[in-house]
């Protein structure tokens, strides 16, 4: 499928998944915008309750399923845990493919821009922390993550109409096509 302005304006389902750190929700919220999907955070609307809490997992799970039913959205967020629900239901995926140097700069500028205060992709009472456990994670994103995702987006069908970006530049583009 071509990657042009067409092929966003006709999918209606749209996740953007990729690396902590490298721009899902500020591509998302620009989409969202441009192509008036509704946006769909999963750290604020299904993971996380106020003060850092955890939503049960058979929680997160139906309101997935409640959400990815609907005929129109963009959600950004990797949550490998629930692919098996989301990317049934996705027309198109965008791949926020970016480098590890890029992700942790892309989250330590977002930790000083918002520390002690909330982002918007969280629920109120989660304000922006330090955590070693999130630089670990975006370090070895690559090695543990991508070819759970890639093999996850063969399964589905969807590795041909999965969108691979690999830079903000490439990114603030891409988010043009949608305008």
């Amino acid at each position: 499928m071509p990657v042009d302005g067409a092929m966003l304006r006709h999918a209606k389902r749209i996740l953007v998944i990729g690396c902590p750190g490298g721009g899902k929700s500020v591509l998302a919220r620009a989409l969202s915008t441009s192509l008036d999907l509704p946006y769909i955070s999963m750290d604020r609307d299904f993971y996380w309750l106020p003060g850092w809490r955890k939503r049960d997992r058979s929680d997160i799970d139906r309101m997935i399923s409640e959400v990815v039913a609907e005929e129109r959205w963009i959600m950004d967020g990797t949550g490998l845990s629930s692919f098996h629900l989301r990317l049934p239901r996705a027309d198109a995926v965008i791949w926020l493919r970016l480098s590890r140097d890029a992700c942790l700069y892309g989250a330590a500028s977002r930790t000083f821009r918002y520390f002690g205060r909330n982002r918007p992709e969280l629920p109120a009472g989660c304000p922006k922390r330090f955590s070693l456990d999130a630089l670990a994670y975006i370090w070895n994103f690559e090695r543990d993550a991508a070819r759970l995702i890639e093999a996850a987006l063969q399964d589905h069908g969807l590795a041909n109409s999965t969108v691979i970006i690999r830079s903000r530049k490439a990114a603030s583009r891409f988010a043009a096509l949608g305008a």
